[in-house]
């Protein structure tokens, strides 16, 4: 396995926790093909749908959607698919768009209440048959979320369901979801092909008639992108047991928030509790599409593969500006993974003319984002060199120094929807004054500086080093020198002569030196090549004998 597989692998592991997805539903759609609106919706819907499922059935981890099965309701209610796995699934679920492209737009349907009623019920029977012929260990999933998608009010179909289905047994039930697709052209003029004949809507406060199960109505407008965005919250971990984050702020010394702490008595911390969700989908839950999102944790993940020969350089990166945007309206909850400090190069091989025109150029660059406060939207150009290859994007800001800051922006097919309500209303005076008692005791910074910030990560690596090393035995150390001292053993069956010999190669024998007058020392200072195995120094001179310093 390559470095960028096992990094893409890790990836995923960090991207999907183990403890995420536990709770996902299985999902149950019911398509309102009814003309005359059929004929005005049918395109955009197939087209959403096919964008969901390349993905939905592309992404690694945990199943977050285990189980999908679809309905559609025409002339008559047709299942065009029972509940299959949508991870691995594509071409079944492709087959099923497939079908429901080919719903007759023109009909006359006289019954849709009944047969919205007969989906509900024939799904919530084909989901209790195929869990009891499935083994418990593979799904945790054992509830049923049901979304109707249709053009009529979204009312009115809410309570033809509730009407028909106050008396059954419900219990799988989890949810049901009437989702109202708003069309751009209004087709309130236009009349049906036969009337439909609706009950009369009662009180909206009246009491759900199907107890124990979440009914609800969305608006949802008809396009590719909206439809897009709605089909994507079924990714979003929909666990919600216990919170995700517990937030702890000093000790409020406001008489509210100031509860002291059953063990010492002291002031309790004031703990927000709260629920984390995803932004976007990870690139690394795709590792079929290594050029999304390139990587910018390593200076190797972010250069292009290199297709030429093995002595030569990789090409540098290309990036192609798009569009130029206004800091103000660049939100950062779409910019992830860790950015990159681009800087006119100052590679040899330029010369000097075209470097110094290089950096004035860029020098250019960067005052002109800074003073007009602009971010530059830039475009990776595809790895494969083909019309589907993928395309990543970043955004270029610059700083006041002669530099600019890359960071990777999402785009839309990894985006999920985000639904935040915005409060128009100020928060009451007790929390108010509570959360400002506690900011108060915080230490202030006018700027932010990281090198103050310490992570004890010497520390730990410093006590993990140490225990990789002690946690090897003594014995293994202890047995590599016994093989050592081994190896100079002599064999068994060896004899006596071969023993001494294998002993003088361990020692070192140093001739004695005679007493020499200062007059009659050696002059030259020689190395013998007789013996290669056992080199020798020798110091010569007039006399005939030689006094040797061996060393073996």
């Amino acid at each position: 396995m390559s470095a960028r597989n096992r990094s893409c692998s890790s990836s995923i592991l960090q991207a999907c926790s183990s403890s995420s997805f536990t709770r996902q539903p299985s999902r149950v759609l019911i398509v309102d093909a009814s003309p005359p609106w059929w004929s005005e919706t049918c395109t955009v819907l197939c087209q959403a749908l096919e964008n969901f499922f390349y993905l939905a059935s592309s992404l690694a981890g945990p199943a977050r959607l285990p189980l999908l099965s679809i309905f559609a309701i025409s002339v008559q209610l047709e299942c065009l698919l029972p509940f299959v796995q949508v991870k691995g699934n594509l071409a079944r679920l492709l087959s099923c768009i497939e079908e429901l492209r080919s719903l007759p737009p023109e009909g006359c349907i006289r019954q849709r209440g009944a047969l919205l009623k007969q989906a509900v019920l024939d799904s919530l029977q084909q989901f209790k048959q195929y869990m009891c012929h499935t083994a418990h260990g593979e799904f945790n999933s054992n509830s049923v979320e049901v979304t109707v998608l249709t053009c009529q009010s979204g009312q009115t179909v809410l309570r033809q369901l509730e009407q028909g289905l106050k008396n059954s047994d419900l219990i799988s039930l989890r949810r049901l979801l009437v989702v109202h697709i708003t069309l751009q052209q209004s087709l309130s003029d236009r009349s049906p092909a036969c009337s439909l004949e609706t009950p009369s809507l009662e009180d909206d406060q009246e009491e759900n008639l199907m107890l124990g199960t979440e009914v609800d109505v969305q608006l949802v407008e008809g396009t590719v992108v909206a439809l897009e965005n709605f089909l994507k919250m079924w990714l979003h971990d929909q666990g919600g047991d216990r919170e995700h984050l517990h937030l702890l702020l000093p000790p409020s010394l406001t008489s509210q928030g100031s509860t002291p702490h059953p063990a010492n008595n002291r002031p309790s911390p004031v703990c927000l509790k709260c629920d984390m969700q995803e932004r976007l989908l990870s690139p690394a839950l795709l590792p079929s599409t290594p050029d999304l999102g390139m990587k910018t944790e390593r200076m190797q993940d972010f250069q292009p593969p290199n297709k030429s020969l093995a002595n030569q350089n990789p090409s540098p990166q290309r990036l192609q500006a798009v569009k130029v945007l206004h800091a103000s309206g660049v939100c950062q909850s779409v910019l992830y993974g860790l950015p990159f400090i681009i800087r006119p190069t100052s590679c040899w091989q330029l010369d000097w003319d075209e470097m110094e025109t290089n950096q004035q150029t860029f020098h250019a660059l960067c005052h002109i984002l800074k003073t007009r406060d602009w971010f530059l939207l830039v475009r990776s150009e595809s790895g494969s060199g083909s019309r589907s290859g993928v395309f990543s994007h970043y955004i270029l800001q610059s700083s006041g120094s002669l530099s600019l800051l890359l960071k990777p922006v999402l785009t839309r097919e990894l985006m999920l929807p985000c639904c935040l309500p915005v409060s128009m209303e100020d928060p009451p005076l007790p929390a108010l004054a509570s959360v400002e008692s506690s900011l108060d005791q915080l230490e202030k910074d006018p700027v932010f500086n990281p090198l103050c910030l310490d992570s004890n990560l010497y520390l730990h690596l410093s006590i993990r080093g140490l225990h990789t090393r002690s946690s090897q035995p003594f014995g293994a150390q202890g047995q590599g020198h016994s093989q050592r001292r081994g190896a100079s053993r002599p064999p068994e069956g060896s004899t006596q002569r071969q023993g001494r010999q294998s002993q003088s190669r361990v020692r070192a024998t140093v001739a004695p030196l005679p007493s020499i007058p200062l007059n009659k020392m050696p002059r030259t200072l020689t190395f013998s090549h007789s013996r290669p195995c056992a080199p020798a120094l020798f110091f010569q001179n007039s006399y005939e004998e030689e006094d040797t310093l061996i060393i073996q």
